[in-house]
């Protein structure tokens, strides 16, 4: 469809959640919870952390939980009797307050989960989310959005975005169907937008810092190249907080917790990046040396994935740059693989 224009009074904003609210929506945005933004249910805007850069984690825990029930099972008598989780058993979700890289992210979890044999639990949650994205105003040196193809106004994942435009209003702009229906909600709190108003002017200036086709070229052909992943990699202590924090990440595990009587069977997110993730039972592991994990986690996201997927699996959100312990900082990586 194409988009529809409008302006929202930010006094309005606070009605619209409870809309969401009243209609039974559950309604998922950040919220400060200590030191760190987490996105979590609300019931109000006011606890809603709608002026911070980024929520600490991604969203993608909208539709990919970090734990998930899939199977429950009970031993009767001498047998086993599974319980199989309906994945449709899902209520229609409202994610606000998310910036344009976490409903870019969503691309990148569609292509690897709808790929076949495709994933019902998380294309389910998706199909029943509505992504409300707001623009940034700011950025910090983390941000390379718009190196990887995205920008502070992106609008691809979002269904509605809204931009602050000035203290009093925002630009809503009305980007699929699902969000014009769920706009039909608060139609009465719009007036059209002037098609003269430039979003530009009211985004954060993010610079392009590398040329992503180098990136993506000299990934491949550097495979090889121990020293380069060497040397990137020596700080890493595998501990996992890149891929817990990404936007796009989609690694996970399958375990089981039970007594003598029943069970359930968990879905987890794991890391390409731990130890652990490709030992065998033999005891041989493949990738036996943090090099060769982290070569995984930039080849997997700027090689194998756009080769196989035709999707990039990196937003720029400069996410596990901050979450890392030892400062490893994946804007200067990809800026070195582009000038090899």
């Amino acid at each position: 469809m194409d988009k529809e224009l409008k302006i929202l009074k930010y006094s309005d904003l606070s009605k619209l959640i409870e809309r969401f609210r009243s209609k039974g929506f559950p309604v998922l945005a950040p919220v400060q919870k200590g030191k760190v933004i987490e996105i979590e249910p609300v019931d109000t805007l006011d606890t809603i952390a709608l002026d911070v850069l980024l929520s600490t984690q991604s969203a993608k825990k909208a539709a990919f939980p970090k734990v998930e029930k899939v199977l429950e099972y009970t031993l009767e008598k001498a047998a086993v009797k599974q319980t199989a989780i309906d994945p449709n058993a899902y209520a229609e979700t409202i994610l606000f307050g998310v910036r344009p890289c976490d409903a870019s992210g969503f691309k990148s979890l569609d292509a690897i989960f709808g790929e076949a044999p495709s994933d019902a639990f998380y294309l389910n949650k998706k199909e029943k989310t509505t992504i409300i994205s707001f623009s940034c105003p700011t950025a910090d040196d983390y941000c390379f959005c718009t190196s990887v193809g995205g920008g502070p106004g992106y609008t691809a994942g979002s269904d509605i975005q809204f931009t602050a435009i000035s203290k009093d209003e925002l630009l809503v702009e009305i980007l699929t169907e699902k969000g014009k229906k769920l706009s039909g909600l608060f139609n009465d709190l719009l007036t059209d937008a002037s098609p003269s108003i430039d979003k530009e002017k009211f985004l954060a200036d993010v610079k392009v810092v590398f040329d992503l086709d180098k990136v993506i070229s000299n990934t491949t052909a550097a495979f090889n190249s121990a020293e380069l992943w060497l040397d990137q990699s020596l700080r890493c202590i595998g501990c996992g907080a890149c891929a817990f924090v990404c936007p796009t990440c989609a690694c996970f595990d399958f375990q089981d917790e039970q007594n003598t009587k029943k069970g359930v069977r968990l879905r987890l997110w794991d890391s390409c990046g731990f130890s652990l993730f490709t030992l065998h039972t033999s005891g041989h592991n493949p990738r036996e040396v943090q090099s060769q994990r982290w070569r995984q986690r930039i080849m997997h996201k700027f090689s194998y994935m756009p080769e196989q997927l035709k999707v990039l699996g990196c937003e720029g959100c400069g996410r596990c740059s901050r979450a890392c312990p030892v400062d490893m900082n994946i804007k200067e990586h990809l800026t070195s693989i582009a000038l090899q």
